[in-house]
C-alpha cells in the first residue's frame, strides 16, 4: 500500500488559496496572467503549477519536497468540462442538481462533494449559510393519507419578470406529491380544483396541513388564533367530506412543505429553461406528463407502515361540493344578485314563483353558475351570465 500524504495546517491553507485561484482561471472568471499576479509568481511559475495539476490533481499542488503525490486525482481536462457546463448550461442549477446533471447526462462521476469545492473555489457558486439553530424534527406520520400538506409557492417560475403561484399537494409520510400546478394567483378556486384532483385520484384523506391564507382559515385578529366556527368556502367543502383542517402558526411549523419547494425553487426553473419553455399551459403540461413522477422517483421516502388512510369517496356530489357557495334571497322579480351580477330565474314546475326563497348560488370551477333551491337545480348560467338552456328533471332532482 502506497503511504498517506499529510499535510500541515499551514500548507492546507496555502493548497487551498493556490486551487481556488486556479479554479477560477479554470471558469475563466479571471486570466491566468491575473492569476499569478494575484497568488504572486511569475508567469513560468503558473504554467507549471497548471502541468502539475493536469497530470497529479489538486494534489500536485502540494510542495514537491513532501512524500509522494495523492492517486487520487481529477484529470484538469475534466475539471475545465465540469466548470464549463455550469458555467455555460447549468449556471442556474443548484450544486446537487448539477451533480445529478453530471452522471445522467454526460457520463461524467465525481462525488458531490468535489463537484461541490470545485464550483465554491471557482467562484461559480457561494458557500452555504450557517445552519440556525437546532430544532426537532416532527415524526412522519406513518401511513399515506393521514395528513396531506398544501401550500403555494410565489416565484418566477418562468423565468420572467411576472411571478406565478405553485400550488402543490403532497403526503406527510412518503413526501409524495400528489398534485403541483402553476397558476396565476393562489385562490379559493385553484386550491378546492388541486384537493378535487386528489380525491378522485387518490380517495378521501384525514386531515390537511396548511398555512391560514384567507382561503383556509378566517383570522379574526391578525397572529391570533383562527375561528374554527366560522368556515371559509374551503373550509365547509372539507367539513362536508370529513377532513380535518389543521392550521399552521409559523413557517417552521410547516417545515415539510417549505423544505420541498426550496428544492422545486431550485429544480423546476431550470428544468423548465432546459426545455425550453416558456408560458403557463407548457409548463402544467409538463409537470403532469413528466417532472412530478420525476420529482417523486428522486424525493418520496416510503412509508413507516403498510397500507393507506385514504378510502373511496361515497360523495357523487363533489361538482357541487367543490363550489363556491352563496345565499342569497330571491327578489320579488325572480332575480338574484351578487354585486353587479344578475341572474333572473325562470319559472319552475313545483312552483310559480320563488320570490322571497332562500336559494344557493353555486359559482363552479370552470365559470358557470347554478341555482338551487333545496335539492332542486333552478338555473343554470354561463359565466357571462348567459342562461344554459333548460334544467333537466334530473338536474331538479340531483
Amino acid at each position: 500500500m502506497g503511504t498517506v500524504q499529510v499535510y500541515s495546517a499551514a500548507e492546507m491553507e496555502r493548497m487551498m488559496k493556490l486551487q481556488d485561484v486556479l479554479l477560477k482561471a479554470m471558469a475563466k472568471k479571471i486570466n491566468w496572467l491575473e492569476a499569478a499576479e494575484i497568488i504572486g509568481v511569475t508567469d513560468r511559475t503558473m504554467r507549471r503549477w497548471r502541468e502539475r495539476m493536469q497530470e497529479h490533481g489538486y494534489s500536485g499542488l502540494g510542495d514537491r519536497r513532501k512524500g509522494k503525490v495523492s492517486f487520487r486525482r481529477v484529470p484538469l481536462a475534466t475539471v475545465e468540462e465540469v466548470l464549463r457546463l455550469y458555467r455555460e448550461v447549468y449556471f442556474d442549477l443548484n450544486v446537487r442538481h448539477f451533480h445529478e446533471k453530471l452522471g445522467e447526462k454526460h457520463g461524467i462521476d465525481l462525488s458531490y462533494t468535489w463537484v461541490q469545492q470545485a464550483l465554491q473555489g471557482a467562484g461559480l457558486v457561494a458557500k452555504g449559510r450557517k445552519r440556525g439553530k437546532h430544532r426537532q424534527r416532527r415524526l412522519r406520520r406513518p401511513l399515506t393519507g393521514m395528513l396531506l400538506h398544501i401550500d403555494g409557492s410565489k416565484h418566477r417560475w418562468l423565468r420572467q419578470d411576472r411571478w406565478h403561484d405553485l400550488i402543490v399537494i403532497l403526503d406527510d409520510a412518503t413526501s409524495e406529491i400528489y398534485y403541483a400546478q402553476l397558476v396565476a394567483e393562489e385562490s379559493t378556486r385553484t386550491v378546492m380544483a388541486g384537493i378535487w384532483e386528489v380525491i378522485e385520484n387518490k380517495g378521501v384523506f384525514c386531515a390537511m396541513y396548511s398555512d391560514r391564507g384567507s382561503h383556509f382559515f378566517v383570522t379574526p385578529k391578525a397572529e391570533e388564533k383562527v375561528d374554527k366556527h366560522r368556515l371559509t368556502q374551503v373550509g365547509r367543502a372539507m367539513k362536508e367530506l370529513g377532513v380535518q383542517m389543521i392550521p399552521a402558526y409559523s413557517p417552521q411549523a410547516r417545515g415539510r412543505s417549505e423544505r420541498s419547494f426550496g428544492t422545486w425553487q431550485g429544480r423546476l426553473p431550470q428544468e423548465l429553461r432546459l426545455a425550453g419553455i416558456t408560458d403557463l399551459e407548457g409548463a402544467n403540461r409538463f409537470l403532469r406528463e413528466r417532472y412530478i413522477a420525476e420529482f417523486n422517483r428522486k424525493f418520496s421516502v416510503p412509508a413507516a407502515e403498510k397500507g393507506t388512510a385514504f378510502r373511496r369517496c361515497s360523495r357523487t356530489d363533489l361538482q357541487w361540493i367543490f363550489t363556491v357557495q352563496t345565499k342569497r334571497i330571491v327578489a320579488k322579480d325572480n332575480t338574484v344578485t351578487i354585486g353587479e351580477r344578475i341572474w333572473q330565474i325562470g319559472k319552475s314546475r313545483f312552483r310559480n314563483t320563488l320570490a322571497g326563497c332562500t336559494v344557493t348560488i353555486h359559482e363552479h370551477l370552470d365559470g358557470t353558475v347554478s341555482i338551487r333551491y333545496g335539492p332542486h337545480t333552478v338555473g343554470r348560467f354561463e359565466a357571462d351570465g348567459k342562461p344554459i338552456g333548460a334544467v333537466s328533471r334530473q338536474e331538479r332532482a340531483a
